[in-house]
Order: structure tokens, then C-alpha cells, then sequence
């Protein structure tokens, strides 16, 4: 195969070099890559006849399901982009995402139809909304009425086929537009040092919104694996799937791996034919690790990485996770995979930093993103004129080569492997009519890793009822992006030109702790 430059040879060369192997398996449910192909392509002309053009958007808001790698597949040969919506979000988060995206079509799962009924009203871009799967599916009929189109958009390298969502610094979800080039990138990278090949069987765990359910999707397509999705990252169901499919290659987050180790029998199931068992997207506990290593020998592979690098950007190999002379290593993010520059630099200056000294991390790559969706701005400020991109990772790097996360610039919060905000907190507190003023700080919690706390004060002569505070937030922002607790205080604690510091309000929660995220 000569070197490909968009997912669309891809997909022809595996349905032709291997056209009745299985592709996708979903429940009971099995695609070759012939019928992957036509579906793909049936998919396509869907688009083409809605009137859809290159660089329009369609959005996708749906638990996993196989459709949502087709809608994608089929956006990379059309020239279009998909915009999939975390399904975790609140109502007027996902009209935020739909609107930003300016998206022309809206494909709905059937626990979400009910929900963008009410809110279709607030949703002028989407000219159609098309059901998937349930008593009322329409997608099925949707590619029935076309024939399989053939005819492939010439992508350009730099085109943008996929567009995920990261929380905003200002309170709202910026979309990263991932590219041909950088998903091909990550793919080769990761693929690299994880062995992926036609024989694999990667296991689908984590939802498609995220890097760790589309782009480990994308590895497996990349590869001519199969690829087992799963509607939802099930732990017990997890387990039982690497058993009895043999599985290869799968990536949890860590939060899923402590509920895995609670899982009756986990430990006498075969996972023999795991050769990696990737996890990442948020600091793994030490315990969670111990029991993980029992569970998993010889395969876990931590790997640290972000949505504007598509993925895995470094790598904590399985014999690093076993060598008594280098434990402290544990707590590492790695090395860089093959094909990414990481440095540490200073986040003022943007000068390199001495080895062993703190800085902001810097990464530079092929998989880097084209860029924020209609946010030149934001974009220039993460991404530098020579190409790197700036994390908003504080940490330092060892003589050897490994990365420490040891803090986080951007003041960001990571509970369960989601990315959150304060500032989008902020926003929908700041809004309430009791309080005058609110900063909200991530807290460890042995679970999550870490959860958002809101620190208020309220508005002269009010009393702040702290359950209907709670109440109010979990109205307007996302499950897990509620805090968790609150405490009011009489002021908040500033520097002399009024910001607040935040660390000062961080520090008695993490006393005693190496470093400042769990």
C-alpha cells in the first residue's frame, strides 16, 4: 500500500486486500469490510444529496454505535467534518456545541431524541435531524435511498474531518478540527509502539466524543483490525469482552479501571491474549495501578496525551511499570512516542527550561490539530508560528527523557478522564442572584481523581442555601461538571490586582501531596 493521505484509500485498500474479514463488531452485529465500504459510500451520497458541501459540519449526539465511525468515514470522502457532541453535556451545552458547529445535519441516538425535540427550536443551522437506531430509526432508510458514490473529495492533508469539542478557559467548548494529516500521524505513531496490525482486536471502550473512542477507532480502521465498539464503557461487560473476544489492544481511563478491579472474578477471567492495555486521560491512583498490574501483567502502557494532538502524544512502556529500581517512574507520563517533540518550556518567556526544572509543556508534531473552529484567536494563542503546541501542562522532564504532569497552567480540572473548566463553572454560578462572587478549584476525590469544588460568597445580607446552589448548577452544566461540594466564605482570597488565587484556595486540600493533580 503506498503511503495514504486520507482515510478514504484507507478504506479502499482494506475492503479490497481483505473485503470478508470483519471490520466492526457491535453486540450481535458484524460489518466486513465490503459492507463497511458500501455503507461508507451509501453514506456519502447521503450527504452529497442533503446538499452537503466541503467544509460543512454534521453533528452526531448518541451513545456509541457504529454509525457515528461511518457518519466520519464518510465526511472524510465528501470533504465535510463530524462534529460530535459529548453526550454528557446539558441541554444548553449541546445547543452551544450543535450552534458552534453551524452543523446542517443532526444524527440522534434514542435516548437523546426526546431532548433535541425540546431544544430544535434553538437550532437553526440543522436543516434535518435523523434518528439512529431504536423502534424509530431513520438512518437505515437514510442510506437505503442512495446508491454507494465512489467519487472521493481530494482531501488536502491539512483538511479537517473530524471535529471534537475540549471545555473552553472561557466558558465555553472550543471545537478542535482534527485533520487527515494528524489522525494519519497518530495512527502510524501510536501503531508504532503498540504492535496494531490486520490480526488486532481493539476493543472500543471509551465514548466517540472523545480522542480515546474516535482516534483509537481511527488507529484500528488505520490498521485493518477489528474493532469491537461498545455502547458504553461498561466494566463488567468490559472485562468479559477481553476474554471472550481474545482482545489485542484496548484503552481505558482510570476511573473505569478501579471500577474493573471491584468487578466480581475479575481476576479469574483469561486475558492472555491482551498485548496492550493503554490508560490515560487522567493520573492513575497508585492502588488503582497496584491492582491493575495484578489484573493486566506485562501490557499496561500509560499513556499521556491531548485533543489538539489527536491522542497519545508519550508513552510509560510495561517493563518502565515493572522495574523496582525506577518505581518513581510510576508517576511519570513517559516518553515521547515516535514522531512527537516534547519540551519544557517557560510559559512566560516560551525559552526551553533546564532539565529537572518546571515549566509549561510544549509539544510539536504531525498530529497537531488544524486548529480551533471559528477561533483564530484561541488557535494563535496554543499554537506557535514554528509549530508547537502549547499544553497548558505544567510539569518538568528527567534526564532520561520522562515527563512529569505535575500541575496544570490552564487551570484545568480532570475528573474521570473528562476535561473540565473552571471558568465554565464559573460562568453559570456567576449568574445566580445570591452570589457576588465565586471561584471554583479541583479537590481530590479517590474515585474521580479529582472534583470541582465551588468556593462562593454571597451577595450583602443573603443566605446561600448550598443544595439549591447545587440544584441550579446541575440545570445548566453537565453532570460531572458539577461541583461536587460548596463552601461559602466572606471574601475570596486576591493578589493586589485582583485575581484570584486560586492556589492559595487549592493548597490546604492537597497538603502533603508530590503534586498538584491526582
Amino acid at each position: 500500500m503506498s503511503e495514504p493521505t486520507d482515510f478514504t484509500a484507507i478504506l479502499a485498500h482494506w475492503a479490497s486486500k481483505q473485503a470478508e474479514a470483519i471490520a466492526i463488531t457491535f453486540g450481535a452485529s458484524n460489518w466486513t469490510w465490503a459492507e463497511l465500504a458500501v455503507r461508507v459510500r451509501r453514506n456519502a451520497a447521503a450527504q452529497r444529496s442533503a446538499g452537503l458541501v466541503p467544509g460543512d459540519r454534521i453533528a452526531v449526539l448518541d451513545l456509541n454505535h457504529p454509525s457515528c465511525l461511518e457518519l466520519t468515514l464518510a465526511c472524510a470522502q465528501v470533504g465535510t467534518a463530524n462534529a460530535v457532541v459529548n453526550f454528557r453535556l446539558a441541554p444548553p451545552e449541546i445547543v452551544y456545541v450543535i450552534n458552534d458547529a453551524k452543523a446542517r445535519l443532526l444524527f440522534v441516538g434514542p435516548e437523546f431524541a426526546g431532548i433535541v425535540e425540546t431544544l430544535r427550536d434553538q437550532l437553526p443551522s440543522v436543516e434535518q435531524v435523523i434518528r439512529i437506531g431504536g423502534a424509530d430509526d431513520e438512518y437505515e432508510a437514510w442510506l437505503a435511498a442512495q446508491e454507494p458514490d465512489t467519487k472521493a473529495y481530494h482531501a488536502a492533508p491539512g483538511d479537517c474531518f473530524v471535529q471534537l469539542y475540549t471545555s473552553g478557559t472561557t466558558g465555553f467548548p472550543k471545537g478542535a478540527m482534527l485533520t487527515h494529516r494528524g489522525m494519519l500521524a497518530h495512527s502510524r505513531n501510536v501503531s508504532a509502539s503498540q504492535d496494531f496490525g490486520p490480526d488486532s482486536r481493539v476493543q472500543i471502550a471509551m465514548p466517540l466524543f472523545h480522542v480515546g473512542g474516535t482516534s483509537y477507532s481511527l488507529i484500528a480502521i488505520n490498521s485493518g483490525a477489528r474493532a469491537y465498539i461498545m455502547r458504553l464503557p461498561d466494566p463488567a461487560a468490559a472485562l468479559a469482552m477481553l476474554e471472550t473476544e481474545k482482545i489485542t489492544h484496548t484503552f481505558f481511563v482510570p476511573a473505569l479501571m478501579a471500577m474493573m478491579n471491584q468487578v466480581p472474578g475479575a481476576a479469574d477471567r483469561d486475558y492472555s491474549a491482551l498485548k496492550a492495555v493503554s490508560y490515560g486521560a487522567s493520573p492513575m491512583p497508585l492502588p488503582v495501578m497496584r491492582a491493575s498490574l495484578k489484573l493486566f501483567p506485562g501490557v499496561m502502557q500509560q499513556v499521556y496525551g491531548m485533543t489538539e494532538q489527536c491522542g497519545v502524544v508519550s508513552l510509560l512502556d510495561p517493563a518502565d511499570h515493572v522495574d523496582p529500581a525506577a518505581a518513581h517512574r510510576l508517576v511519570s507520563a513517559g516518553k515521547a512516542i515516535s514522531g512527537v517533540e516534547i519540551e519544557i518550556r517557560d510559559p512566560a518567556t516560551g525559552q526551553p527550561v533546564a532539565i529537572g526544572e518546571a515549566g509549561e509543556i510544549w509539544v510539536r508534531s504531525e498530529q497537531i490539530m488544524g486548529g480551533y473552529w471559528g477561533k483564530p484567536e484561541a488557535t494563535a494563542a496554543t499554537i506557535t508560528p514554528d509549530g508547537w503546541l502549547r499544553s497548558g501542562d505544567g510539569g518538568h522532564m528527567d534526564g532520561e527523557g520522562y515527563i512529569y504532569v505535575t500541575d496544570r497552567i490552564k487551570d484545568m480540572i480532570i475528573s474521570g478522564g473528562e476535561n473540565i473548566y473552571p471558568a465554565e463553572i464559573e460562568r453559570v454560578m456567576a449568574e445566580h442572584p445570591l452570589l457576588q462572587d465565586v471561584a471554583v478549584i479541583g479537590v481530590p476525590d479517590e474515585r474521580w481523581g479529582e472534583v470541582p469544588k465551588a468556593v462562593v460568597v454571597a451577595v450583602p445580607g443573603a443566605t446561600v442555601d448550598t443544595e439549591q446552589l447545587l440544584a441550579w448548577c446541575r440545570e445548566r452544566l453537565a453532570s460531572f461538571k458539577c461541583p461536587k461540594t460548596v463552601d461559602v466564605v466572606t471574601e475570596l482570597p486576591r493578589n493586589p490586582t485582583g485575581k484570584i488565587l486560586k492556589k492559595d484556595l487549592r493548597k490546604p486540600y492537597w497538603a502533603g501531596r508530590e503534586r498538584q493533580v491526582v
